[in-house]
């Protein structure tokens, strides 16, 4: 299972969500591969501030070339992240052609919803070569009973690709467990961002066996 987190938007929490569903799939006893793809290296910065035991290894790849290395890579293990690059499109494009579904995080904000439409024209692109590529948009840092976060929604229904019925709230668990390299199932176990993104997680895993099943 390889699961791409794109926008091509930054600041959108990507790298969060990425480095957070990581630590729910190896929690569950999972191998899990971190590939962070983009440039800016959050990730590995995140990695280098831990000091327990890593619960997931980390390889900074942000390479055109990712979708061709990583198969040979991803081969010991369960699960495999990408935390992918904004802005830079041939990155961005390579990851996701090395995904099986792409995470497309968007905050309820019109712009990161106008800025969703060129990660969803990468992977129309993608589906091109990997027919069964799939996407699902994930609203991030949303603030409950808005209209904000109800017109997100209703914007995102406008382009293809599948709306996750889990949200992520505005919490500050998630930054206080970045600060030591560390995810929220080990700072704050029972907290509701902990529920939240291991609610994500086993949305995603269900929709890629669900597809493979109808395959």
């Amino acid at each position: 299972m390889i699961i791409g987190v794109l926008n091509q938007k930054g600041g959108v929490g990507k790298t969060t969500i990425a480095i957070n569903l990581a630590g729910v799939y190896a929690k569950s006893g999972q191998r899990v591969l971190f590939i962070d793809a983009d440039p800016q290296g959050s990730a590995l910065a995140w990695s280098a501030a831990r000091e327990a035991e890593p619960l997931f290894a980390v390889v900074g790849m942000a390479k055109p070339t990712l979708h061709k290395e990583l198969p040979d890579m991803a081969a010991d293990y369960d699960v495999v992240i990408i935390d992918g690059a904004p802005r830079v499109s041939e990155l961005a494009r390579s990851a996701i052609l090395a995904s099986d579904i792409v995470i497309i995080p968007v905050q309820p904000s019109p712009y990161d919803v106008w800025a969703a439409a060129e990660t969803v024209r990468l992977v129309e692109e993608a589906r091109q070569i990997r027919e069964n590529l799939q996407s699902v948009f994930v609203v991030n840092r949303k603030i409950v009973n808005t209209a904000l976060a109800r017109a997100v929604y209703a914007a995102l229904a406008n382009f293809s690709g599948t709306i996750s019925d889990v949200s992520l709230c505005q919490r500050v668990a998630y930054a206080e467990s970045a600060m030591n390299g560390q995810v929220v199932l080990e700072t704050a176990p029972r907290s509701e961002a902990a529920r939240e993104i291991t609610r994500l997680a086993r949305s995603i895993a269900a929709q890629l066996t669900t597809k493979a099943q109808a395959a």
